[in-house]
């Protein structure tokens, strides 16, 4: 049963996170935990999203707030190493925050900077990996088709595990593979915004537009919605997160366990791109992974908590939400 909003308002906590790097164009992250009688929700939609859209990530912080997560079928969920739009110097520090990781997502397609950033980034992450690692690219749609097509031309020789949601669209993403294997460049196509950001999320499979999907579990309204997704889909499924807090992370590592199959390590292991967390115990990598039994204490909210007027800020969006739920 839906609570009422004077039990989510009375509930909320908001908080403010620095980040180590700017990422996604931000500097601070900000989120709302809400509690319920199966532990703590997260309700992070980033400002810019809509309130249509920001619903279902509420709808997201509901399950995990009311509902018991699903059975797990495996211990531990792989993660990756998250690369941000950082130069080749340092990549090393980046990575030595991911402890045991074998695989890195690397930011491309960054605002203001060129391809040969990227290339530069990239080969840097593949150098420190060595031939044995594993190196995923993520454009967040930042490319055209031309763009996408000369981009993995040259990143390829990097030996890309795939490219996350090269360009904007599933029409573009559809093009893009057809254009990439006439040229003969052997990099997978991964949409991301064109499953979380969809009305339709199953449209990315039945176009033909992607070889994987990634799926991310506040955008899709909660766990239970999101493995409908994943299932429905019928192609491999990467779980990733949202640049959530230990909270957030804890949905992911839920969804992930509860997979069938994962046959791509996951990009749970953000929370290390964070100065703080809202937990003493953050769900970071350990050996590579996150274990399967994710639980979280949130005990530093004081500490984290946001100004009173961004609290008002989000204690709004809240009530603006909750009404379309």
């Amino acid at each position: 049963m839906q609570p009422d909003l004077e039990t989510l308002v009375r509930t909320a906590r908001v908080v403010s996170l620095p980040m180590r790097v700017r990422f996604r164009g931000i500097t601070t992250r900000e989120a709302l935990l809400l509690r319920g009688p199966a532990g703590w929700g997260e309700f992070s939609p980033f400002v810019e999203y809509d309130d249509v859209e920001a619903a279902r990530w509420l709808r997201s912080a509901l399950a995990s707030a009311t509902a018991p997560v699903p059975r797990a079928v495996r211990d531990h969920v792989p993660v990756n190493a998250t690369v941000p739009a950082v130069g080749p110097a340092d990549v090393e520090g980046v990575l030595a925050r991911f402890d045991g990781c074998t695989t890195a997502k690397v930011k491309v397609a960054e605002p203001g900077q060129s391809l040969d950033d990227d290339v530069a980034r990239v080969g840097e992450v593949r150098r420190l990996l060595g031939a044995g690692g594993r190196v995923r690219v993520d454009a967040n749609g930042g490319w055209s088709v031309d763009d996408a097509r000369r981009a993995l031309a040259r990143l390829a020789r990097h030996d890309l595990e795939y490219a996350e949601q090269p360009c904007a669209t599933l029409e573009e993403l559809g093009e893009l593979r057809l254009l990439l294997a006439a040229d003969g460049t052997d990099v997978l196509v991964a949409a991301d915004e064109s499953i979380r950001k969809a009305e339709d999320p199953l449209r990315v499979a039945a176009a033909g537009s992607a070889d994987v999907v990634v799926v991310k579990v506040a955008p899709l309204g909660g766990v239970p919605a999101a493995l409908e997704v994943a299932a429905a889909c019928g192609l491999p499924v990467v779980v990733s997160s949202a640049l959530d807090t230990s909270v957030g992370i804890a949905a992911g590592v839920a969804l992930a366990a509860a997979l069938p199959s994962l046959p791509f390590a996951c990009g749970l292991g953000t929370v290390g791109l964070f100065e703080h967390d809202v937990t003493s115990t953050p769900l970071r990598p350990r050996g590579g992974s996150l274990p399967a039994a994710a639980t979280v204490d949130p005990d530093r909210l004081d500490e984290v908590a946001a100004p009173p007027d961004r609290r008002d800020w989000w204690l709004d969006r809240l009530a603006r939400c909750w009404a379309l739920l």
